[in-house]
């Protein structure tokens, strides 16, 4: 069984004698080859020119025996091609081009039919990496939800308080839906041109689904995910992760995705038992581990593949994305404790 038929089997809950695995962020900082790339291209220069970001996304893959590539990209690609660019502040932080702050300014946003041509490079790089893996591993391709993308776009950047975008919310429906009925249209039209490049599954991060009001979470975010979906073709795995949302896993496991990615504050067995068998789990080593030893590293991604012996549908990975401090030697027990788990 190759790399690539593990995954796509753990998606559909098949028996397996082992869970593949890959890793939220796994190209990146934490790789001397990737600081090297980093220090003669800016991370936007990466993105964009499918060379680079080719290079990036196999660089993990050629030290350790991962199951899965995921493309390296980011999710403000979207807004960038709707017509609102963004930088890396010097603080630290995403900086937006300028700020929504009128329903002008909404309206005005490109229409997602621009999406495709603006955003080939996308398309350019999946289409090398799909040759260059030949089959072996599995290609995700991702995006960021629709309310995610919203919170930057209002908040003209990284926040702390999310103060714009929930005003936005309460005092403007509609201006609000019309932001997240474009932004889901982009989606849609992105990540059909994701599919069409060669990616195997696509990974939708919700990464600010945590911050929004217990009852509100659905119709600021969930509605639109449960669109994005179905638009999608109904056998093509789609991967959910949400931060911070623990409440509402089953309303996110009702979605129509094949995978709901599980942060590493939950009990992940116990999510598995609470699913339906459908729907396969993603997760959730805390991503602090890959910065103490090797040894603990190894006692605690073991703990946690005991703990999903007799499962199915598990895909393993962190609860969020690796830290730019984690350590090689980290990495390489975790990649040899599942890859090695009998």
């Amino acid at each position: 069984m190759t790399s690539r038929e593990r995954f796509l089997a753990a998606c559909v809950g098949e028996k397996l004698d082992r869970p593949p695995l890959w890793v939220m962020r796994q190209a990146g900082r934490y790789l001397p080859e990737y600081r090297a790339l980093k220090a003669k291209s800016s991370f936007l220069e990466m993105v964009r020119t499918p060379a680079l970001a080719a290079e990036v996304t196999l660089q993990p893959l050629r030290r350790f025996a991962l199951d899965a590539a995921i493309l390296f990209s980011d999710i403000l690609v979207i807004p960038e091609a709707l017509g609102q660019g963004y930088h890396f502040r010097d603080v630290g932080g995403i900086g937006m081009k300028y700020r929504l702050e009128t329903r002008a300014q909404i309206d005005a946003l490109a229409p997602a039919s621009a999406v495709p041509e603006r955003l080939r490079y996308v398309a350019d790089t999946l289409a090398a990496l799909k040759k260059e893996l030949a089959g072996r591993q599995a290609l995700l391709g991702f995006g960021g939800s629709p309310w995610t993308l919203a919170t930057y776009m209002v908040e003209g950047g990284s926040s702390d308080e999310f103060e714009r975008i929930k005003l936005l919310f309460y005092t403007d429906r509609s201006a609000f839906d019309a932001l997240l009925e474009k932004l889901t249209a982009a989606l849609i039209a992105y990540f059909k041109m994701q599919i069409a490049a060669g990616a195997d599954a696509i990974q939708i991060f919700d990464s600010w689904g945590g911050i929004i009001a217990g009852p509100d979470y659905e119709a600021a975010s969930l509605r639109w995910i449960r669109q994005i979906v179905a638009a999608l073709p109904p056998t093509f795995p789609v991967i959910l992760y949400a931060k911070g949302t623990a409440p509402h896993l089953l309303d996110q496991a009702f979605t129509g995705i094949r995978v709901l990615s599980v942060d590493w504050t939950n009990d992940l067995a116990m999510v598995r038992r609470t699913l339906p068998a459908n729907v396969a789990v993603q997760g959730n080593l805390d991503p602090v581990l890959l910065n103490t030893t090797p040894e603990i590293v190894t006692r605690e991604a073991t703990r946690l593949l005991a703990s999903m012996r007799g499962t199915t549908g598990h895909i393993f990975n962190l609860g969020h994305g690796i830290m730019p401090t984690a350590k090689i030697e980290c990495m390489q027990a975790l990649v040899d404790t599942v890859t090695g788990w009998k």
